[in-house]
């Protein structure tokens, strides 16, 4: 016989509880109400969100992306710090929009766990909060779902939505670069929100071994390092549009360094026929990598080949613009760098040059 023969269930006894997660709601409510902005018709609470377009556009066109954090999470959960991964998730998809020259407008979340605390949910959504208020973006809204039995005892996702937007004259497509522009490099914030499953190979995080395990190895300091490896791992993904936002419309080309490194997210520049014969050239003496970098390399053995894949190595983003420029944001941004030029392709085969190979 079934246990509802002897007794009543409820779907708290299924894992989800309705009240409980009523009043998270509740505290999302308040943290996206210090996100609001003007062209916002409704708040947290309907069953879609109302967003007016803003004026002052002479051909409006809506930019949408959504990505997530991916395996950063088992870190953030190993070291029992949820704030930074909505931070991340809400710059990441900025830096996204941004490579068309988009400004964005609102953003949604999505979270799905199997037992995640109130308290922690909560964390989460601050900081995709913080970092939508940061930026003059509406948290229009979101997603939590409860899904026992899908994922396992403290386990959860996390996945972002965003939509911004540019007028169609200004869209940054890489069409309007030349041979003899420059490609100017901001920083990363460390690991931004990739190569974490090649991190947690190498010291077998989140594989099983038990939270004692995960920590041990996370609060870990090493000689070269200014804090502990968890620390270094958790790096808040910066966001680049405060740093580039005036240049935009004199940008020919930006290019986001995430996953694929610098070769594989540059190269989605070349992807027109304006762009034959071109190739990027990096001097990747330029610039020093990020001891983060080396030690990972280190500790797995990793070849140089890989670390430039896997890894954006220190760069965060790379911009393609004409000389004149380049020394504005060379003079104005912090941190900024000369990393390579735009050259006729000695090889057509690649559109990117300079790397380990």
């Amino acid at each position: 016989m079934s246990k509802s023969e002897f007794e009543s269930l409820s779907y708290v006894d299924a894992g989800v509880d309705v009240d409980a997660a009523e009043n998270t709601v509740k505290a999302f409510a308040e943290i996206a109400m210090k996100t609001m902005r003007p062209e916002v018709l409704s708040g947290v609470g309907l069953f879609a969100g109302l967003f007016n377009l803003p004026t002052g556009f002479q051909e409006p066109v809506l930019v949408a992306s959504a990505d997530g954090v991916g395996t950063k999470i088992l870190i953030a959960t190993a070291l029992d710090q949820f704030d930074s991964v909505g931070a991340d998730l809400v710059n990441h998809c900025v830096n996204d929009i941004l490579t068309v020259g988009a400004k964005p407008l609102f953003f949604m979340d999505y979270l799905a766990t199997a037992d995640l605390s109130q308290s922690q949910r909560i964390d989460i959504v601050s900081g995709i909060g913080n970092a939508c208020a940061l930026q003059n973006i509406a948290l229009l809204g979101g997603e939590t779902a409860d899904m026992p039995d899908m994922y396992r005892s403290g386990d959860f996702d996390l996945a972002g939505f965003i939509v911004g937007i540019v007028d169609r004259e200004k869209i940054i497509d890489g069409k309007r670069m030349d041979i003899g522009d420059v490609l100017v490099a901001l920083p990363s914030g460390g690991l931004q929100t990739n190569g974490y499953s090649l991190v947690r190979k190498i010291w077998s995080l989140g594989k099983g071994l038990g939270v004692e395990h995960d920590n041990q190895i996370l609060q870990k300091k090493f000689s070269s390092l200014d804090r502990s490896l968890g620390d270094e791992l958790l790096a808040i993904h910066r966001s680049f549009l405060p740093d580039l936002e005036k240049y935009l419309d004199e940008i020919d080309g930006i290019a986001h360094i995430t996953g694929g490194g610098i070769g594989g997210n540059l190269s989605r520049l070349f992807g027109h026929e304006e762009s034959n014969g071109m190739s990027a050239w990096i001097d990747r003496d330029s610039w020093e990598i990020p001891t983060v970098f080396k030690v990972i390399q280190e500790a797995g053995a990793v070849e140089d080949t890989e670390m430039f894949k896997a890894f954006n190595m220190g760069v965060g983003i790379i911009v393609v613009v004409k000389e004149n420029i380049a020394r504005k944001i060379l003079s104005e941004v912090n941190g900024s760098w000369l990393i390579g030029e735009i050259k006729k392709a000695e090889n057509q085969q690649k559109s990117v040059e300079g790397l380990p190979e």
